[in-house]
């Protein structure tokens, strides 16, 4: 599996509520863009696909249940949240 590479990312204090980093991702994996909305708790992330929101104006899980967050939580937490 190749590795996921940041376009953009940001971290958003949130106020008084949980701090969280919002990225844009390449996938060479299966050549999608995604947006990734992950909280510093484990388990908590979100994996839509950038391509689908922007073409299709969709972010059902219909058409997003595909990116598996679960799978990728612990590549995409070293990635947004080690440094």
């Amino acid at each position: 599996m190749m590795k996921f590479s940041i376009v953009d990312k940001s971290l958003h204090q949130n106020g008084a509520a949980s701090p969280f980093v919002a990225a844009i991702i390449d996938d060479p994996n299966d050549g999608e863009t995604k947006l990734v909305v992950m909280f510093e708790d484990e388990g908590c992330v979100a994996v839509l696909s950038l391509d689908r929101i922007i073409d299709e104006e969709d972010i059902s899980a219909k058409h997003n249940s595909h990116h598996h967050a679960d799978k990728h939580e612990e590549e995409l937490r070293e990635l947004l949240w080690g440094e």
